[in-house]
C-alpha cells in the first residue's frame, strides 16, 4: 500500500481526478471495501462548480432506459440508495413525483415503450387518465393519457457533495482543490499539477467535461471526444410556482438524445423550467461568449455539421428545435407544450446554466447514450457520465470499484 508523503511529492494508492458526484462516491465505495490512501484532485476551488452542482436536482426513477443499458441497471438502484443516504445524513430530500405527458400525437405510442421499460427494469410507473393527471398537476397538458412516476424525488446536489466530502475527509481522503492536472506520466506513475507532483498506484478519471483529455494522455479512448451541450433554464415567478406540485416532463422523442424542456419543483420549492440542449462551443461555455474555445469550437461545429447533414440520431430536428428555444418566444413555446397556461411574464431569468459532457464517437459520428467506463494503464476512465449519473452514482460507484479492485 502507498502512504502519503511530503507535500511536494505525495504518494497515494488511488488518485481520483475530478471531485464531482462520481468521483466522491467512487472514493466512498472503495473505502467500504478496502483500506486505501486516496486523493481527489479537483481543478476548481470548490466542489460542484460544473455538472454535479448544476443539475436539476431530480433523482430519476430510471424508466427511460432500455433494460440492456448500464443506465437501466444502475439508475433505479442508485436513486434509491441516494434517497436513503440523504435520509440517514439529514439531507433534505422529497418524493415529489413526476408526470410524463404526451405533447404530440406521435408521443402517445411512445408511452407504451416507457411502460415496457419500466416493467423490464422493475420500476413503478403508472398510466393515468386526464382526470388523474389534473388532480396531480392541474396545469399539465397531455393527449389522451399520461404517465405517473411516484418515486421520482428531488434533492439539493450541492448539499450532497458537501456531506460526502465531509465523510471522506473524516476517513482520511485528501480532497485537494485548485489542482488542475497538467501532465500524467504513465512510466513514473506521476501526475503534475500547478502546485505539486503526485504518484499513484491507480488513477480514476472522473473529470467530466475534461475526461477525454485526461484519457487521451494515457492512450485511452482516442476515438472519443466530449461534445458539450448547454442547458439553459428559466425560473417561474413565486406566484406561478404555486400552481405546480412536482415535475412535468414531456414524453421524450426516443429518436433524439435529449428529454426536452420540463418543469421541476426543487427541494427549496422553487420551480425551474428547462433545460435546453443547445450546442456549446467550449467545455465551459456557460455564457453567450464566455468559455468559447475557438480551436475546439471549430471542431465541435464540424462534428455537429456532419451529424446535421446526415440527420444522425435526429440531430437536424433536435438542433433546430433547441436553437429556437434560445429566444424568449421559443423557450415559452416549449414550456407551454407541457403547461399551456404559463405566460411570458411567469418566466424569470436565472443564472442557472448547465453543460452536458456528452461523449461523441469520432469513428461512427454518433453520440454515446450510455455510461462508458474503460480501463487503461493502471487507470479507470469514466468517459461518459451523462444524466442520470447523479441519480445512479451510489450504484455506479460500485461498478467503478469492481473495475479498480478486480
Amino acid at each position: 500500500m502507498y502512504n502519503s508523503g511530503c507535500s511536494q511529492n505525495q504518494i497515494y494508492d488511488i488518485i481520483i481526478i475530478g471531485g464531482g458526484i462520481v468521483g466522491l462516491t467512487a472514493a466512498r465505495s472503495l473505502l467500504q471495501r478496502k483500506k486505501l490512501s486516496i486523493a481527489i484532485l479537483e481543478k476548481e476551488n470548490d466542489l460542484g462548480v460544473h455538472s454535479s452542482g448544476r443539475n436539476s436536482g431530480v433523482l430519476h426513477a430510471g424508466f427511460y432506459y432500455s433494460s440492456d443499458s448500464l443506465k437501466a441497471k444502475l439508475c433505479s438502484k442508485g436513486s434509491q440508495r441516494m434517497f436513503e443516504y440523504a435520509q440517514e445524513q439529514g439531507i433534505p430530500v422529497e418524493k415529489t413525483g413526476k408526470v410524463v405527458v404526451a405533447t404530440r400525437p406521435e408521443s402517445v405510442s411512445q408511452m407504451q415503450i416507457l411502460l415496457d421499460r419500466a416493467q423490464a427494469n422493475n420500476i413503478v410507473l403508472k398510466k393515468i387518465d386526464l382526470k388523474q393527471l389534473h388532480e396531480l398537476e392541474p396545469e399539465a397538458f397531455s393527449i389522451e393519457a399520461a404517465l405517473y412516476s411516484p418515486n421520482t424525488a428531488v434533492i439539493d446536489s450541492k448539499i450532497v457533495l458537501k456531506k460526502l466530502s465531509e465523510e471522506l475527509i473524516s476517513k482520511g481522503v485528501q480532497i485537494l482543490k485548485g489542482h488542475e492536472v497538467l501532465r500524467i506520466d504513465c512510466e513514473s506513475k506521476s501526475i503534475q499539477t500547478g502546485q505539486a507532483t503526485f504518484h499513484y498506484g491507480h488513477i480514476i478519471n472522473s473529470a467530466g467535461l475534461h475526461a477525454d483529455r485526461i484519457a487521451h494522455q494515457m492512450g485511452v479512448g482516442k476515438n472519443y471526444c466530449i461534445l458539450p451541450f448547454k442547458g439553459v433554464y428559466r425560473k417561474l415567478s413565486p406566484e406561478a410556482a404555486r400552481r405546480f406540485k412536482g415535475s412535468i416532463y414531456p414524453v421524450p422523442d426516443l429518436r433524439v438524445p435529449f428529454l426536452g424542456v420540463h418543469i421541476t419543483r426543487n427541494i427549496h420549492n422553487e420551480v425551474y423550467v428547462g433545460p435546453t440542449a443547445i450546442p456549446a462551443f467550449g467545455r465551459e461555455n456557460y455564457g453567450i461568449f464566455k468559455g468559447i474555445e475557438f480551436l475546439e469550437g471549430a471542431k465541435i461545429a464540424t462534428r455537429l455539421s456532419r451529424m446535421i447533414t446526415k440527420n444522425t440520431q435526429g440531430m437536424r430536428q433536435s438542433v433546430f428545435e433547441e436553437m429556437a428555444r434560445y429566444s424568449g418566444e421559443g423557450f415559452l413555446k416549449a414550456a407551454q407544450a407541457v403547461a399551456p397556461k404559463v405566460r411570458s411574464e411567469d418566466l424569470l431569468p436565472t443564472g442557472k446554466v448547465g453543460l452536458r459532457a456528452q461523449l461523441f464517437d469520432k469513428n461512427t459520428a454518433k453520440l454515446e447514450m450510455d455510461f462508458i467506463v474503460e480501463k487503461g494503464p493502471d487507470s479507470t476512465h469514466i468517459l461518459n457520465a451523462i444524466s442520470p449519473a447523479f441519480s445512479a452514482s451510489m450504484a455506479f460507484s460500485e461498478l467503478i470499484a469492481d473495475k479498480v479492485l478486480g
